[in-house]
């Protein structure tokens, strides 16, 4: 439920809203606006009585929330969620387009401090590399874990780009927190819900992919979970779910950022990279992805694809890379949104 403060209510009226639902043991949100002061309520395992809060003093109108998802949903927030990144003021959501871009794996030092040059001289604000891969196949290579991480740190001094790596599992998740600037959880783990709970106790900025065949609602609901232990620092990620065509990697959902944009005020971004699996269409599904409004990109960008340990056949060339980046700068003039 959302309860509507009187534009005249005074501090007390607010205090004694907070109060009522605490003594009925749920949890009260405060919510500054531009143009009023909301309440939300979350734990409550059935739906309330408006008209519990609308007698109080100060309220104007006590609204049910009907999505399952309360903290994730725009009726719970209406203005957009902004979350600031590292120590150089880049900020996701708004009216910025984030481009995130680095290897599929951290394969050495030499390597990922080499592309992290390239994609931060073309153009890039986050510098992505897994340390830790989660495969398909246990015998593919699985990255160099807390080696990997430490190259990571290597590359973001180096270039000053803020670092996203994925984490793997509960065990890991404390040693991946100690390094990267922004958490990634990957679409294997959407609903490892013990884990979106551990990482919903951090306080870093959180990358939610979409599960491999996750519908939106589930999708908003593994961001409830992380946001219902105190993280809302979350950002969601389209990258592709199975259908039945074989002809690219994955199918690229593009409907699902205008669906999200529509029921949620956290920002999405766009996987083309493992959305289509394939490098010719990567740039053009990254332009329609910011056609659609989606509030950035991440892409796999290696300088020698042939050679990758992961993922060749989908990752950019710095050139191809830059040449992308140029594209969505220039769509920004036409779209309203800033690179």
């Amino acid at each position: 439920m959302l309860i509507v403060m009187d534009a005249q209510f005074k501090d007390e009226d607010l205090k004694g809203v907070v109060k009522r639902i605490e003594e009925m043991g749920f949890e009260a949100h405060v919510m500054p606006g531009a143009q009023s002061t909301a309440v939300g309520i979350t734990g409550n395992p059935r739906s309330l009585d408006p008209r519990v809060f609308e007698v109080l003093p100060g309220v104007k109108q006590a609204i049910p929330v009907t999505k399952p998802y309360k903290q994730a949903s725009r009726d719970f927030r209406a203005q957009d969620t902004r979350i600031p990144v590292g120590k150089n003021g880049l900020v996701i959501g708004g009216d910025a387009f984030v481009v995130m871009a680095g290897p599929c794996a951290v394969e050495s030092e030499e390597q990922t401090v080499r592309i992290a040059k390239a994609v931060k001289a073309a153009g890039a604000h986050v510098l992505r590399g897994g340390a830790f891969k989660p495969r398909t196949s246990p015998y593919d290579f699985q990255g160099l874990g807390e080696d990997g991480l430490k190259i990571l740190d290597a590359a973001r001094a180096e270039t000053g780009l803020p670092i996203i790596t994925e984490i793997l599992d509960q065990r890991t998740l404390e040693l991946v927190y100690s390094h990267a600037d922004i958490l990634q959880v990957g679409a294997r783990n959407m609903q490892n819900f013990a884990l979106l709970k551990e990482i919903g106790r951090c306080d870093k900025p959180v990358m939610l992919k979409r599960g491999l065949s996750a519908t939106i609602d589930e999708w908003l609901m593994s961001a409830e979970y992380i946001m219902a232990e105190g993280n809302k620092k979350v950002m969601l990620c389209e990258r592709g779910i199975r259908t039945f065509s074989s002809h690219t990697r994955n199918t690229l959902d593009l409907n699902a950022v205008p669906v999200v944009h529509k029921l949620t005020h956290l920002p999405v971004l766009v996987d083309p990279s493992h959305g289509t699996g394939v490098r010719t269409m990567v740039a053009p599904m990254a332009r329609a992805a910011a056609a659609v409004g989606a509030h950035g990109v991440i892409i796999e960008v290696h300088d020698r694809p042939d050679e990758a340990l992961c993922d060749g056949p989908q990752a950019l060339p710095p050139d191809q890379f830059a040449k992308l980046v140029e594209q969505l700068r220039a769509m920004g003039g036409v779209l309203g949104y800033r690179l």
